[in-house]
């Protein structure tokens, strides 16, 4: 599709899909728990590498220890490191809660900065987890573009690029800036759920008459129903016009991927 089709035609294209994803994830949102800037600076680190379920089963352990960031840079590394722990990576992760929240302290008189420029600054920020937080803590707009929204817009064939800010840049070109950050959680979502990496459920999913890349995944609907994921996989499976039955019921309660 992409090799004839034009900016225009890509930019349609993609607006109508953006449309469609809006009916079909109406529940889309931030799945870290938070309560201010500086917890969802915190949990979006700490979600690399593992579910945001089990982000949100440590936070609360670590906000309640360390509500502020002058509590966690003035903390004990290794007992913030134990409870890190079951998130993974867990002194790499420390290091960098304990340093971003120390320059937050030093530099940013203990308050998140609400610019991307400043944002990027602290230690263990780059622009995907700074647009999770302008997005969602600061309403400031932005792409976020994790593995999931990567793989999804490549695949739909809206940029063929690569580079994560490549990416940010081409799918902002062609999408409304103020759907930036909604645009972000219903492609993850998408690709929770319905889009996975190597099988994606394409004939159960709403985009198919505007995807290049149908067919990658079964496309007869009882296959591809049993792909489908998540808490509303059978109103997923309703929207798209496949009979919600043919979602096996373990698929409404296993736990998703990263």
């Amino acid at each position: 599709m992409a090799r004839t089709e034009s900016d225009l035609s890509r930019k349609r294209r993609a607006r109508k899909m953006a449309r469609l994803l809006e009916e079909t994830h109406p529940d889309a949102h931030c799945e870290l728990d938070f309560e201010n800037a500086f917890q969802l600076l915190i949990a979006t680190v700490l979600s690399a590498q593992t579910t945001d379920v089990r982000v949100n089963l440590t936070t609360p352990t670590l906000f309640a220890k360390y509500p502020t960031p002058e509590d966690l840079a003035a903390a004990n590394p290794e007992d913030v490191e134990q409870i890190l722990k079951p998130t993974g990576f867990f002194r790499a992760k420390t290091k960098s809660a304990m340093g971003l929240s120390a320059a937050i302290r030093d530099r940013f008189g203990g308050e998140v900065p609400r610019t991307l420029a400043e944002m990027v600054t602290l230690p263990g920020v780059g622009r995907k987890t700074a647009n999770v937080v302008l997005g969602n803590a600061f309403d400031v707009p932005g792409i976020t573009v994790d593995t999931h929204f990567q793989r999804l817009v490549r695949r739909w064939e809206w940029t063929a690029d690569s580079d994560p800010v490549k990416i940010e840049h081409a799918v902002g070109a062609l999408i409304e800036k103020r759907e930036w950050t909604m645009l972000s959680h219903r492609v993850i979502f998408h690709g929770r759920r319905v889009c996975h990496a190597r099988k994606p459920a394409c004939g159960a999913c709403t985009l198919t008459k505007l995807c290049p890349a149908y067919g990658t995944g079964p496309t007869e609907a009882a296959a591809a129903a049993k792909l489908l994921k998540g808490p509303r996989a059978r109103d997923l499976a309703a929207v798209a016009g496949v009979d919600p039955e043919l979602v096996p019921a373990k698929a409404v309660t296993e736990p998703e991927a990263p």
